[in-house]
Protein backbone atom coordinates (compact mmCIF):
# COMPACT_ATOMS: atom_id res chain seq x y z
CA UNK A 1 0.00 0.00 0.00
CA UNK A 2 0.95 3.77 -0.29
CA UNK A 3 -0.22 6.87 1.20
CA UNK A 4 -0.18 10.40 -0.65
CA UNK A 5 -0.12 13.35 1.12
CA UNK A 6 -0.98 16.72 -0.61
CA UNK A 7 1.48 19.70 0.96
CA UNK A 8 0.42 22.10 -0.86
CA UNK A 9 -1.84 23.36 -3.37
CA UNK A 10 -0.42 26.14 -5.91
CA UNK A 11 -2.76 29.26 -5.89
CA UNK A 12 -3.28 29.62 -9.55
CA UNK A 13 -2.79 26.72 -11.05
CA UNK A 14 -3.67 22.43 -10.43
CA UNK A 15 0.07 22.08 -9.88
CA UNK A 16 0.35 20.62 -6.52
CA UNK A 17 3.24 19.60 -4.44
CA UNK A 18 2.84 16.20 -2.08
CA UNK A 19 4.74 12.81 -0.69
CA UNK A 20 3.80 9.43 -1.56
CA UNK A 21 4.94 7.21 0.84
CA UNK A 22 5.85 3.64 -0.09
CA UNK A 23 7.79 0.40 1.96
CA UNK A 24 10.91 1.63 0.33
CA UNK A 25 10.75 5.03 1.45
CA UNK A 26 9.51 8.26 0.39
CA UNK A 27 8.88 10.22 -3.22
CA UNK A 28 8.35 13.57 -2.98
CA UNK A 29 6.31 14.66 -5.59
CA UNK A 30 6.48 16.17 -8.78
CA UNK A 31 8.89 13.14 -9.03
CA UNK A 32 10.57 11.63 -12.25
CA UNK A 33 11.08 8.19 -12.69
CA UNK A 34 14.52 7.35 -14.28
CA UNK A 35 13.60 4.09 -16.92
CA UNK A 36 15.50 1.31 -15.75
CA UNK A 37 14.20 -1.25 -18.38
CA UNK A 38 15.82 -4.47 -17.99
CA UNK A 39 17.24 -3.58 -14.14
CA UNK A 40 19.61 -1.25 -14.71
CA UNK A 41 19.19 2.62 -16.47
CA UNK A 42 21.59 2.44 -19.43
CA UNK A 43 25.25 3.85 -19.39
CA UNK A 44 24.37 4.89 -15.33
CA UNK A 45 25.46 3.08 -12.13
CA UNK A 46 23.01 2.73 -8.81
CA UNK A 47 25.77 4.94 -7.23
CA UNK A 48 25.32 7.78 -9.97
CA UNK A 49 21.38 7.46 -10.08
CA UNK A 50 21.62 8.10 -6.14
CA UNK A 51 24.38 11.07 -7.26
CA UNK A 52 21.84 12.81 -9.21
CA UNK A 53 18.79 12.39 -6.75
CA UNK A 54 16.56 9.67 -7.97
CA UNK A 55 13.81 8.67 -5.72
CA UNK A 56 12.47 5.81 -7.93
CA UNK A 57 13.14 4.30 -10.84
CA UNK A 58 10.85 2.27 -13.41
CA UNK A 59 11.79 -1.40 -14.66
CA UNK A 60 9.73 -3.58 -17.09
CA UNK A 61 7.70 -6.42 -16.93
CA UNK A 62 8.49 -7.33 -20.44
CA UNK A 63 11.81 -7.07 -20.70
CA UNK A 64 12.68 -9.11 -17.25
CA UNK A 65 9.74 -11.59 -18.03
CA UNK A 66 11.99 -12.88 -21.23
CA UNK A 67 15.48 -11.87 -19.53
CA UNK A 68 16.72 -13.20 -17.21
CA UNK A 69 13.43 -14.29 -16.30
CA UNK A 70 11.69 -12.94 -13.08
CA UNK A 71 11.87 -16.41 -11.22
CA UNK A 72 15.30 -15.92 -11.37
CA UNK A 73 15.22 -12.58 -10.01
CA UNK A 74 12.78 -13.84 -7.39
CA UNK A 75 15.66 -16.46 -6.37
CA UNK A 76 18.35 -13.89 -5.95
CA UNK A 77 16.36 -11.64 -3.15
CA UNK A 78 14.02 -9.42 -5.61
CA UNK A 79 15.18 -6.88 -8.38
CA UNK A 80 16.00 -4.38 -5.78
CA UNK A 81 18.80 -6.72 -4.75
CA UNK A 82 19.47 -8.17 -7.57
CA UNK A 83 20.74 -4.79 -8.81
CA UNK A 84 21.65 -3.12 -5.66
CA UNK A 85 19.31 -0.42 -5.05
CA UNK A 86 17.47 0.19 -2.03
CA UNK A 87 15.21 2.79 -3.31
CA UNK A 88 11.24 2.33 -4.52
CA UNK A 89 10.76 0.30 -8.17
CA UNK A 90 7.54 1.05 -10.02
CA UNK A 91 7.19 -1.56 -12.56
CA UNK A 92 4.61 -1.40 -15.61
CA UNK A 93 2.93 -4.27 -16.65
CA UNK A 94 4.55 -4.70 -20.08
CA UNK A 95 0.93 -3.97 -21.61
CA UNK A 96 2.90 -1.42 -24.19
CA UNK A 97 5.71 -3.51 -24.90
CA UNK A 98 3.51 -6.22 -26.02
CA UNK A 99 0.89 -3.95 -27.93
CA UNK A 100 4.05 -2.51 -29.54
CA UNK A 101 5.05 -6.27 -31.01
CA UNK A 102 2.31 -5.74 -33.77
CA UNK A 103 2.13 -9.31 -36.20
CA UNK A 104 3.97 -11.18 -33.28
CA UNK A 105 1.06 -10.46 -30.41
CA UNK A 106 -2.50 -11.90 -30.69
CA UNK A 107 -5.25 -10.31 -27.92
CA UNK A 108 -7.90 -12.14 -26.62
CA UNK A 109 -10.24 -11.80 -23.35
CA UNK A 110 -7.84 -13.95 -21.39
CA UNK A 111 -5.10 -11.82 -22.03
CA UNK A 112 -2.24 -11.77 -24.97
CA UNK A 113 -0.11 -14.38 -26.67
CA UNK A 114 3.03 -13.08 -27.96
CA UNK A 115 6.79 -13.97 -29.34
CA UNK A 116 9.43 -12.71 -27.89
CA UNK A 117 11.97 -10.05 -29.86
CA UNK A 118 14.97 -11.80 -28.80
CA UNK A 119 14.43 -15.78 -29.78
CA UNK A 120 10.78 -16.07 -31.03
CA UNK A 121 9.65 -18.28 -28.12
CA UNK A 122 5.84 -17.86 -27.30
CA UNK A 123 5.10 -16.28 -24.02
CA UNK A 124 1.60 -15.30 -22.60
CA UNK A 125 0.90 -12.12 -20.04
CA UNK A 126 -2.57 -11.49 -18.69
CA UNK A 127 -3.61 -9.46 -15.55
CA UNK A 128 -3.22 -12.98 -13.30
CA UNK A 129 0.66 -13.17 -14.64
CA UNK A 130 1.74 -9.60 -14.77
CA UNK A 131 0.98 -9.25 -11.11
CA UNK A 132 2.56 -12.68 -10.22
CA UNK A 133 5.53 -10.94 -12.50
CA UNK A 134 5.65 -8.07 -10.83
CA UNK A 135 5.02 -9.69 -7.20
CA UNK A 136 8.07 -11.83 -8.44
CA UNK A 137 10.34 -8.87 -8.66
CA UNK A 138 9.26 -7.35 -5.55
CA UNK A 139 8.36 -3.84 -6.86
CA UNK A 140 6.84 -1.37 -4.69
CA UNK A 141 4.37 0.04 -7.23
CA UNK A 142 2.76 -2.27 -9.59
CA UNK A 143 0.60 -1.40 -12.62
CA UNK A 144 -2.74 -2.89 -13.56
CA UNK A 145 -2.66 -4.87 -17.04
CA UNK A 146 -4.36 -2.81 -19.59
CA UNK A 147 -4.55 -2.29 -23.74
CA UNK A 148 -2.28 0.40 -25.19
CA UNK A 149 -4.29 1.99 -27.88
CA UNK A 150 -1.86 3.67 -30.72
CA UNK A 151 -2.92 6.76 -32.33
CA UNK A 152 -4.51 7.30 -34.35
CA UNK A 153 -7.35 4.91 -33.40
CA UNK A 154 -11.17 4.77 -34.57
CA UNK A 155 -13.41 5.16 -32.01
CA UNK A 156 -14.29 1.42 -32.15
CA UNK A 157 -11.27 0.19 -31.63
CA UNK A 158 -10.83 2.42 -28.72
CA UNK A 159 -13.68 1.93 -27.43
CA UNK A 160 -13.04 -1.98 -27.29
CA UNK A 161 -9.79 -1.72 -25.85
CA UNK A 162 -10.80 0.61 -23.31
CA UNK A 163 -13.57 -1.55 -21.92
CA UNK A 164 -10.84 -4.65 -22.09
CA UNK A 165 -8.41 -2.72 -20.10
CA UNK A 166 -11.28 -2.13 -17.36
CA UNK A 167 -12.07 -6.08 -17.06
CA UNK A 168 -8.56 -6.32 -16.68
CA UNK A 169 -8.37 -4.16 -14.19
CA UNK A 170 -10.49 -5.44 -11.68
CA UNK A 171 -8.45 -9.20 -12.78
CA UNK A 172 -5.52 -7.30 -11.82
CA UNK A 173 -6.63 -6.61 -8.13
CA UNK A 174 -8.21 -9.58 -7.83
CA UNK A 175 -5.38 -11.28 -8.50
CA UNK A 176 -3.11 -9.57 -6.05
CA UNK A 177 -1.36 -11.91 -3.39
CA UNK A 178 -2.92 -11.48 -0.01
CA UNK A 179 -0.53 -9.56 2.13
CA UNK A 180 1.13 -7.91 -0.32
CA UNK A 181 2.23 -4.79 0.63
CA UNK A 182 2.97 -3.29 -2.88
CA UNK A 183 1.05 -0.29 -4.29
CA UNK A 184 -1.34 -1.13 -7.57
CA UNK A 185 -1.95 1.70 -10.16
CA UNK A 186 -4.79 1.56 -12.48
CA UNK A 187 -4.38 3.12 -15.86
CA UNK A 188 -6.54 5.06 -17.86
CA UNK A 189 -7.17 4.35 -21.61
CA UNK A 190 -9.60 5.87 -23.66
CA UNK A 191 -7.57 6.97 -26.61
CA UNK A 192 -7.99 10.77 -27.72
CA UNK A 193 -11.76 10.38 -27.14
CA UNK A 194 -13.00 12.48 -23.88
CA UNK A 195 -15.51 10.59 -23.35
CA UNK A 196 -13.67 7.30 -23.38
CA UNK A 197 -11.61 8.81 -21.17
CA UNK A 198 -13.85 10.02 -18.56
CA UNK A 199 -15.53 6.40 -18.89
CA UNK A 200 -12.26 4.55 -18.20
CA UNK A 201 -11.12 6.59 -15.08
CA UNK A 202 -14.70 6.13 -13.46
CA UNK A 203 -14.71 2.31 -13.90
CA UNK A 204 -11.12 2.65 -12.58
CA UNK A 205 -12.65 4.58 -9.32
CA UNK A 206 -15.54 2.40 -8.74
CA UNK A 207 -12.72 -0.42 -8.58
CA UNK A 208 -10.28 1.27 -6.16
CA UNK A 209 -6.56 1.81 -6.53
CA UNK A 210 -3.52 3.11 -4.64
CA UNK A 211 -2.68 5.59 -7.41
CA UNK A 212 -4.03 6.32 -10.77
CA UNK A 213 -1.83 6.58 -14.51
CA UNK A 214 -2.72 7.99 -17.73
CA UNK A 215 -1.64 5.77 -20.35
CA UNK A 216 -2.10 5.59 -24.04
CA UNK A 217 -0.14 9.37 -24.42
CA UNK A 218 3.24 10.01 -26.10
CA UNK A 219 2.14 7.48 -28.55
CA UNK A 220 2.61 9.58 -31.78
CA UNK A 221 -0.49 12.71 -30.80
CA UNK A 222 0.61 16.19 -31.34
CA UNK A 223 1.83 17.87 -27.82
CA UNK A 224 -1.80 19.84 -28.14
CA UNK A 225 -3.49 16.68 -28.30
CA UNK A 226 -1.41 15.51 -25.30
CA UNK A 227 -2.35 17.86 -23.10
CA UNK A 228 -5.70 18.26 -24.24
CA UNK A 229 -6.01 14.60 -22.76
CA UNK A 230 -4.90 15.60 -19.26
CA UNK A 231 -7.15 18.76 -19.12
CA UNK A 232 -10.29 16.18 -19.66
CA UNK A 233 -8.63 13.84 -17.13
CA UNK A 234 -6.84 14.72 -14.55
CA UNK A 235 -9.19 16.68 -12.85
CA UNK A 236 -11.11 13.76 -12.88
CA UNK A 237 -8.67 11.94 -10.74
CA UNK A 238 -8.67 12.03 -6.63
CA UNK A 239 -6.64 14.84 -4.99
CA UNK A 240 -5.53 12.18 -2.18
CA UNK A 241 -4.07 9.87 -4.65
CA UNK A 242 -1.04 10.14 -6.84
CA UNK A 243 -1.21 10.65 -10.61
CA UNK A 244 1.40 9.16 -13.05
CA UNK A 245 1.29 10.38 -16.82
CA UNK A 246 3.17 7.60 -18.27
CA UNK A 247 5.74 7.88 -21.08
CA UNK A 248 6.25 11.99 -20.85
CA UNK A 249 7.93 13.37 -21.81
CA UNK A 250 10.15 16.65 -22.47
CA UNK A 251 10.98 18.86 -19.80
CA UNK A 252 7.99 21.52 -21.67
CA UNK A 253 5.87 18.17 -21.32
CA UNK A 254 6.69 17.54 -17.27
CA UNK A 255 6.45 21.31 -16.81
CA UNK A 256 2.74 21.97 -18.79
CA UNK A 257 1.62 18.51 -17.21
CA UNK A 258 2.62 19.46 -13.50
CA UNK A 259 1.44 22.35 -14.25
CA UNK A 260 -2.12 20.49 -15.27
CA UNK A 261 -2.09 18.75 -11.28
CA UNK A 262 0.20 15.30 -12.34
CA UNK A 263 2.82 14.04 -10.00
CA UNK A 264 4.53 11.18 -11.57
CA UNK A 265 6.71 10.57 -14.91
CA UNK A 266 8.72 8.35 -16.71
CA UNK A 267 10.66 8.33 -20.29
CA UNK A 268 13.62 7.32 -22.05
CA UNK A 269 13.98 10.56 -23.54
CA UNK A 270 16.59 11.70 -21.13
CA UNK A 271 18.32 8.75 -21.18
CA UNK A 272 18.12 7.35 -24.57
CA UNK A 273 19.02 11.05 -26.26
CA UNK A 274 22.41 10.95 -24.25
CA UNK A 275 23.67 8.30 -26.25
CA UNK A 276 22.58 9.89 -29.46
CA UNK A 277 24.52 12.87 -28.32
CA UNK A 278 21.21 15.02 -27.62
CA UNK A 279 21.53 16.76 -23.86
CA UNK A 280 19.29 18.36 -22.19
CA UNK A 281 20.50 22.48 -20.75
CA UNK A 282 18.45 25.23 -18.64
CA UNK A 283 18.56 27.34 -22.62
CA UNK A 284 17.32 23.92 -24.58
CA UNK A 285 18.89 21.15 -26.21
CA UNK A 286 21.96 21.41 -26.96
CA UNK A 287 23.82 18.40 -29.82
CA UNK A 288 26.79 17.94 -28.87
CA UNK A 289 27.86 16.85 -32.09
CA UNK A 290 27.84 19.61 -33.82
CA UNK A 291 31.08 21.09 -35.07
CA UNK A 292 30.53 24.42 -33.66
CA UNK A 293 31.42 22.62 -30.32
CA UNK A 294 34.97 21.14 -31.36
CA UNK A 295 36.83 24.39 -29.99
CA UNK A 296 34.27 24.84 -27.44
CA UNK A 297 35.88 24.78 -24.03
CA UNK A 298 33.07 26.32 -21.93
CA UNK A 299 30.64 23.52 -19.78
CA UNK A 300 28.12 22.58 -21.45
CA UNK A 301 25.47 24.29 -19.22
CA UNK A 302 26.69 27.30 -17.38
CA UNK A 303 23.60 27.32 -15.64
CA UNK A 304 24.48 23.37 -14.18
CA UNK A 305 25.93 22.06 -10.83
CA UNK A 306 26.58 18.72 -12.57
CA UNK A 307 29.81 17.25 -11.70
CA UNK A 308 29.35 16.92 -16.31
CA UNK A 309 29.32 20.69 -16.61
CA UNK A 310 32.17 21.36 -13.83
CA UNK A 311 34.39 19.47 -15.06
CA UNK A 312 34.10 18.80 -18.65
CA UNK A 313 33.84 21.37 -21.74
CA UNK A 314 31.70 20.84 -24.89
CA UNK A 315 34.85 20.17 -26.84
CA UNK A 316 35.79 16.96 -25.11
CA UNK A 317 32.08 15.91 -24.51
CA UNK A 318 31.92 16.45 -28.47
CA UNK A 319 35.40 14.68 -28.90
CA UNK A 320 33.98 11.39 -26.87
CA UNK A 321 30.83 11.46 -29.07
CA UNK A 322 32.28 11.65 -32.35
CA UNK A 323 34.85 8.31 -31.25
CA UNK A 324 32.14 6.58 -30.57
CA UNK A 325 33.72 6.42 -26.65
CA UNK A 326 31.64 4.49 -23.48
CA UNK A 327 32.56 7.43 -21.51
CA UNK A 328 30.55 9.61 -24.22
CA UNK A 329 27.05 8.10 -22.84
CA UNK A 330 27.59 7.94 -19.57
CA UNK A 331 28.70 11.54 -19.14
CA UNK A 332 25.46 12.49 -21.27
CA UNK A 333 23.56 10.62 -19.38
CA UNK A 334 24.73 11.68 -16.05
CA UNK A 335 23.64 15.39 -16.99
CA UNK A 336 20.63 14.47 -18.61
CA UNK A 337 19.33 12.87 -15.59
CA UNK A 338 20.77 15.25 -13.50
CA UNK A 339 18.67 18.00 -15.78
CA UNK A 340 15.59 16.68 -15.61
CA UNK A 341 15.78 15.56 -11.71
CA UNK A 342 16.94 19.31 -11.05
CA UNK A 343 13.92 20.67 -12.79
CA UNK A 344 11.81 18.66 -11.05
CA UNK A 345 13.34 19.95 -7.48
CA UNK A 346 13.00 22.70 -8.98
CA UNK A 347 9.37 22.66 -9.53
CA UNK A 348 9.01 21.41 -5.82
CA UNK A 349 10.71 23.95 -4.23
CA UNK A 350 8.24 27.15 -6.22
CA UNK A 351 5.43 25.25 -5.27
CA UNK A 352 6.71 25.14 -1.67
CA UNK A 353 7.42 28.90 -1.61
CA UNK A 354 4.05 29.65 -3.82
CA UNK A 355 5.83 30.87 -6.73
CA UNK A 356 5.37 28.16 -9.60
CA UNK A 357 3.98 30.73 -12.08
CA UNK A 358 7.00 32.60 -11.46
CA UNK A 359 9.55 29.42 -12.17
CA UNK A 360 7.02 28.46 -15.26
CA UNK A 361 7.43 31.94 -16.59
CA UNK A 362 11.66 31.89 -16.24
CA UNK A 363 11.33 28.35 -17.71
CA UNK A 364 10.13 29.54 -21.05
CA UNK A 365 12.13 32.59 -20.70
CA UNK A 366 15.21 31.46 -21.19
CA UNK A 367 13.78 29.16 -23.98
CA UNK A 368 12.78 31.87 -26.10
CA UNK A 369 15.65 33.66 -25.55
CA UNK A 370 18.35 30.62 -26.54
CA UNK A 371 15.62 31.00 -29.66
CA UNK A 372 17.69 33.65 -31.14
CA UNK A 373 21.15 33.18 -30.06
CA UNK A 374 23.56 30.08 -29.76
CA UNK A 375 23.62 28.17 -26.62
Amino acid sequence: MSVFELLQQDGASPARRGRLRTRRGDIETPAFMPVGTRGTVKAMSVEGLEEVGAQIILANTYHLLLRPGHELVGRRGGLHRFMHWDRPILTDSGGFQVFSLGELRRISEEGVRFQSHIDGASHFLSPEVAMQVQETLGADILMAFDECIPYPATRDYAATATARSGRWARRSKAARTPGDDAALFGIVQGGMYEDLRRRSTEELLDIGFDGYALGGLSVGESAEVMYQVMDWTLPLLPAGQPRYVMGVGTPENLVEAVSRGADMFDCVMPTRNARNGLLFTTFGKVSIKQARYAEDDGPLDPACSCRVCRNYSRAYLRHLYQSGEILSSMLNTHHNLHYYLTLMQGMRTALEEGSFKVFKDDFYRRRQASATAAV
